[in-house]
C-alpha cells in the first residue's frame, strides 16, 4: 500500500457524518458489541437521512453461536433492520455485520466472494470505532478493497481506455455475478458524484497492487503476466457468484432480524397503506406475508407515492 494511497483513503474515512447517523451508529454497535462500524451507500454520497442508511457492523466475532453461528461464518453478513428515534428524527437502516478478520479476508480478495470490495471501492466513512487499533484494521480492510477491486477491474476492462473504462465493466461485471439487478447506467450514477476520486484512485491503486501498466496522456493500458491469473480467478468468482448469493438470501429469509418492520415501512411508503407490526408478524415475517398482502388488498385502490418509489429506486446501494 502507497503512502499517497494510504493517506486517501484515511482522509475519506474520516469524512465529517451528521450527528445523527454518529448517534445511529454508536447505538448499533452497543447493542452488537461491535470493534467497528462502517456508513456508506447513496445517504452517505448525499446527506439524506430520511431513506434507509446504510452501515456495516465488524465484530471479533460471530453475533450468532451454534449452528446459526456456524452459518454465519459461512454466509456473512447478518442483515437486519433497525429504526432509531433522534430528536424529531427517525432513522432506519439496515445493517450488515460480519467478523472484522472476514471483512479484512474478503477485502484483500481472499474469498471468492465479490461483494466485499466491490462496495467499499465506493465511499465510505468509519463512523464508529471501540478503539485505534480496530480503526486501524477496518481502514486497511477498506484500503484493501480499493487494491482488489482495481486489480480486477484491469482484467475485466479493455486492453486501453479512460479510468472511467475500467471501472465501468468492473461494476457491471460483479452486478451480473452478484445476481443483482440494477438499472442501467447504473455504475455510471456512482461514479457521477465524484469522478474524479476514481480516476485518481486507478493509476495509485494499480502501483500498490505491483501491477504494471502504461499511461498515454488520460488513457492507461494495463499490462503483465499477472492479468491472465486475474481473469482465471475472476471466472470462478463470476460461476460462484449467482449460487452463493443466492443462498444468502435464502439465509436471510429466515435470518432476517427487523424484516417485518422494513416491508412495513417500505409499503406505506409506497402505497400509503400502515401495516401493524405486531410481535407475531416480528417473529414469523413469511408467515404473516399473506395476512399482510390481504390487508394491502383489501385497502386498495390506493395512491402509489411515485415519488418516494423513484426516491428508492435513486438510492439503491449495494445490500444483499
Amino acid at each position: 500500500m502507497s503512502q499517497r494511497l494510504a493517506a486517501i483513503m484515511a482522509g475519506e474515512l474520516a469524512r465529517p457524518t451528521p450527528p445523527e447517523v454518529q448517534a445511529f451508529a454508536g447505538e448499533l454497535a452497543a447493542r452488537r458489541g461491535a470493534a467497528a462500524v462502517l456508513f456508506y451507500g447513496s445517504a452517505l454520497r448525499t446527506g439524506a437521512l430520511d431513506g434507509v442508511l446504510d452501515f456495516y457492523l465488524l465484530t471479533e466475532t460471530p453475533h450468532r453461536r451454534g449452528f446459526h453461528g456456524a452459518v454465519e461464518r459461512r454466509l456473512w453478513p447478518e442483515v437486519s433492520y433497525h429504526e432509531l428515534t433522534v430528536g424529531a428524527l427517525i432513522l432506519r437502516a439496515k445493517v450488515a455485520t460480519m467478523t472484522l478478520a472476514d471483512f479484512q479476508a474478503a477485502a484483500r480478495g481472499e474469498r471468492l466472494d465479490t461483494t466485499i470490495w466491490a462496495r467499499f471501492v465506493q465511499p465510505a466513512a468509519l463512523v464508529w470505532s471501540r478503539d485505534a487499533a480496530s480503526a486501524a484494521r477496518a481502514g486497511a480492510g477498506v484500503a484493501a478493497a480499493v487494491t482488489t477491486a482495481a486489480r480486477f477491474a484491469a482484467a475485466l476492462g479493455p486492453v486501453r481506455g479512460l479510468p472511467a473504462d475500467y471501472w465501468t465493466a468492473l461494476f457491471r461485471q460483479t452486478y451480473a455475478a452478484e445476481f443483482r439487478v440494477e438499472a442501467p447506467g447504473r455504475e455510471g450514477s456512482i461514479m457521477a458524484f465524484d469522478a474524479e476520486r476514481y480516476d485518481r484512485l486507478l493509476p495509485l491503486a494499480w502501483r500498490a497492487a505491483g501491477l504494471s501498466f502504461e499511461t498515454d496522456g488520460d488513457v492507461v493500458s494495463p499490462c503483465g503476466e499477472s492479468l491472465g491469473a486475474l481473469r482465471r480467478a475472476w471466472r470462478t468468482r463470476r460461476g460462484l457468484g449467482k449460487p452463493l448469493n443466492i443462498a444468502r438470501l435464502i439465509k436471510a429469509a429466515f435470518t432476517f432480524e427487523g424484516a417485518a418492520g422494513y416491508a412495513a415501512w417500505k409499503i406505506e411508503r409506497h402505497t400509503g397503506v400502515a401495516i401493524p407490526v405486531t410481535p407475531f408478524r416480528e417473529r414469523h415475517p413469511i408467515l404473516s406475508a399473506p395476512g399482510a398482502l390481504w390487508r394491502l388488498w383489501r385497502a386498495r385502490p390506493f395512491p402509489l407515492q411515485v415519488e418516494s418509489l423513484e426516491a428508492d429506486k435513486k438510492g439503491l446501494s449495494s445490500k444483499l
